[in-house]
């Protein structure tokens, strides 16, 4: 990877681990479930000028709006609002990936390798550790909820695999679409009508600021970079830089929200961080023969599904 994107890779991960100090302003300001909407309504801005459809069934919009916009989303907003930290929140996010080969071998019936099972174990264990720091200020319910949020990003990595959409930001952006009228309906019902509309008369600038930044610059610029880097290295090469967004969201939380980092959460994120990396960095192996075309590969696949970032 040349010098100038390696940078661009690490300044994403660090856009997107700010992210979650965005979103402790915002749901200061704003209702969880309704901050999401707005994210959301916001990040479809664009589809009003690109007036293109996702390239994908409908179906897959649909069940990425569920799985990611509505489900994943409110859940890890709502346990940021009931008291998980900023910082936490953006490492046990990661344990998507565990989810996300569980989900994975039986719903797409993929093998994983030994090394990925290691690595997945490692991670697990790491998330056990952190676990164990729950408690007090940290409330069992919150990291349940934040827990919840990253299984269904798990499901919707699934789903994207099986929908392989040509353009992901515009798929995205459709996802963000279809899945904003059902979150402004789960606020009207949770959050009520009247928290709902005394936010929006009372938007200040640090609002608007954060939605403005989860949106437009955390959904609509870093996932574009991103997929550029996509394309020009592979995911094999640019999704390990993801392991990155962690290790900012938890010290830029410590530095600007002033959140405590317990011992558990240092020695879990390692394990956490190092068991994905484990599973996710592909070895270089001798190039094998080519088999005919009429012969089926003699044994099943064992590449899982890369995660899709939840930033959007």
């Amino acid at each position: 990877m040349r010098p100038r994107d390696l940078l661009l890779a690490v300044g994403i991960a660090a856009v997107w681990g700010l992210n979650f100090i965005a979103i402790e302003i915002g749901i200061s300001r704003i209702p969880a479930v309704l901050f999401c909407a707005l994210r959301l309504a916001a990040a479809a801005l664009p589809l009003l000028l690109i007036r293109k459809g996702p390239g994908v069934a409908w179906r897959w919009v649909f069940a990425s709006a569920l799985c990611l916009g509505v489900l994943h989303f409110s859940l890890f907003f709502l346990g940021m609002n009931h008291g998980m930290p900023a910082g936490l929140t953006s490492l046990v996010l990661q344990s998507q990936a565990i989810f996300t080969m569980l989900f994975a071998v039986p719903l797409l019936r993929e093998r994983p390798s030994v090394r990925q099972i290691a690595g997945i174990a490692i991670a697990t264990g790491g998330m056990a550790v952190v676990a164990t720091g729950v408690g007090g200020a940290r409330p069992p319910f919150a990291f349940a909820l934040v827990l919840g949020s990253a299984a269904f990003w798990g499901l919707n990595n699934i789903v994207v695999r099986r929908a392989a959409p040509p353009d992901m930001l515009r798929y995205l952006m459709w996802m963000s679409a279809a899945g904003t009228l059902p979150l402004l309906g789960v606020s009207l019902l949770v959050e009520g009508p009247a928290a709902d509309l005394a936010a929006l008369r009372s938007l200040d600038v640090a609002a608007l600021g954060a939605l403005a930044y989860t949106s437009a610059i955390s959904t609509l610029v870093g996932f574009g970079l991103w997929g550029v880097l996509l394309k020009r290295y592979g995911a094999g090469t640019v999704a390990p830089f993801s392991m990155l967004v962690p290790l900012f969201g938890m010290s830029s939380a410590a530095v600007v929200l002033h959140e405590a980092l317990a011992p558990t959460d240092v020695l879990g994120g390692v394990l956490v961080i190092g068991g994905i990396l484990l599973g996710a960095i592909t070895l270089r192996r001798p190039r094998q023969p080519s088999q005919p075309a009429s012969q089926p590969p003699s044994q099943p696949s064992s590449h899982l599904p890369e995660p899709v970032p939840s930033q959007v």
